[in-house]
């Protein structure tokens, strides 16, 4: 009978042991897959959207359709043809067969772009759907709407209708507020051109010349609009001030007195998640949804933007999109807000930074250009930074955290298996304490 206990045991420590390493494996590769889908490699092999964009790149619009993340962190690429789903599968991602190439989906958004404006409309191509969706806010008269419906019917099957709510507007009125002519904006991220420094915020801001403040009243002097491109695009070039700023630092606030380092600039993937800073309702979250969207607000078109989930408020514009510590956009605007939800724009910061010809401060290109090396060479990629004074930074950025639920299964097996490994112990001491009591009261007997 001792020893079939004793059997017992033994199986019951071995158990407990192997859910300890079976729990420890579990919390591991939940840590991984989180940083998998959020495009951070723990191998060192090319980053999901990467390979996405590659497969892209290297098959063609023709045979192509775009490219997304899925929801477990591969990346999926729409493809016309079994062969070219056949390369997918083998580079090590997920092929999705569709009926419409992307040169197909492209010439549907040129034939909406050729048509007359209509404010209030948006459009992108949604690589999931195989679709073009066309976005027609509360503005939009019937009229209107029929129109554009024709013209969707002429194009062809592809093309996706939806009434939206609210209206599209510039969000007018980030990080850090800055007070100028036209409302409050935000401050996007700190850039440099190698010789001073800018903010880099929304172009729907204000024009060149527009002096920003720091304060509503207008006593303390941020720095002077030098650049910037609205409508069309919706970027600006803010020059400090001083002109030199040479305390600016690549930081993007999070709240709660903390920021987190922005170490370069780069174009985001659909369904990517993303975070988005702002003076009016503070951190936010989302997913990007399509990419190079086309939004006709009442100023203007703009073209060539990020279309995402996040929300986003009048006060908000210009404010840093980010993930991982990269730079990915300024607030441009979009409808709805953090109550109701809605569509919002992001100018993507590479294109910005592109065409205003500057890069991160504190990034490789900058670094270059303060040791004496040439501060036109092309950085790899742009880099862009953000400023957020007196704030403490943390090595972090708000993605780059675990959700405690992915840890949890992986947890709970660990905290069971110490629990079995504490009552078998126990257990096992009782009986080596009953049995020398037992002896030594045999030997005074």
């Amino acid at each position: 009978m001792r020893h079939a206990r004793r059997s017992l045991q033994r199986i019951a420590r071995l158990a407990a042991v192997g859910g300890l390493l079976c729990g420890g494996l579990m919390t591991t590769n939940a840590v991984a897959s989180g940083l998998s889908a959020r495009g951070e490699d723990p191998g060192g092999t090319v980053r999901s959207a990467d390979l996405g964009t590659t497969l892209v790149s290297r098959l063609g619009a023709s045979r192509t359709a775009g490219t997304w993340i899925g929801k477990d962190g591969r990346p999926v690429v729409a493809v016309t043809d079994s062969d070219a789903a056949a390369e997918v599968g083998r580079a090590g991602a997920r092929a999705k067969v569709v009926r419409h190439s992307m040169h197909q989906l492209r010439s549907a958004t040129d034939a909406l772009r050729a048509a007359p404006r209509v404010p209030g409309t948006s459009w992108a191509v949604d690589y999931a759907s195989n679709t073009v969706v066309v976005h027609a806010d509360s503005t939009v008269s019937a009229v209107e709407w029929s129109r554009i419906s024709d013209l969707a019917e002429q194009i062809g099957g592809f093309v996706d209708m939806q009434r939206t709510t609210g209206s599209f507007t510039t969000k007018v009125n980030g990080a850090d507020a800055i007070f100028g002519r036209n409302g409050r904006c935000s401050a996007g991220f700190n850039v440099t051109d190698g010789r001073s420094n800018f903010i880099l915020t929304a172009g729907h801001c204000g024009p060149p010349g527009t002096t920003w403040f720091q304060d509503p009243q207008g006593t303390e002097r941020v720095g002077t609009t030098t650049a910037g491109s609205f409508p069309g695009g919706d970027f600006s070039l803010v020059q400090y001030q001083n002109g030199d700023a040479s305390d600016a630092r690549g930081l993007v606030g999070i709240g709660g007195g903390q920021a987190v380092r922005i170490t370069a600039a780069a174009d985001p993937v659909v369904g990517q998640e993303v975070f988005r800073s702002g003076s009016t309702t503070g951190v936010r979250s989302g997913r990007v949804t399509a990419l190079n969207a086309t939004v006709n607000y009442p100023e203007g078109t703009v073209t060539g933007l990020i279309e995402a989930t996040v929300c986003a408020e009048p006060g908000d514009s210009g404010g840093p999109l980010f993930a991982d510590g990269l730079a990915l956009g300024v607030t441009s605007g979009g409808n709805g807000d953090c109550a109701t939800g809605g569509i919002t724009y992001y100018q993507p910061a590479t294109t910005a930074l592109a065409a205003l010809g500057v890069s991160v401060t504190g990034g490789p290109r900058a670094a270059a250009a303060d040791e004496g090396g040439d501060p036109g060479a092309a950085p790899p990629p742009a880099d862009a930074g953000g400023l957020v004074p007196g704030t403490t930074e943390v090595p972090t950025t708000p993605a780059g955290i675990v959700n405690i639920r992915t840890l949890t299964p992986g947890l709970v097996v660990i905290g069971v298996s110490l629990l079995g490994l504490t009552v078998t112990r126990s257990i096992r001491s009782a009986q080596d304490r009953r049995s020398f009591r037992s002896h030594y009261s045999q030997s005074w007997n």
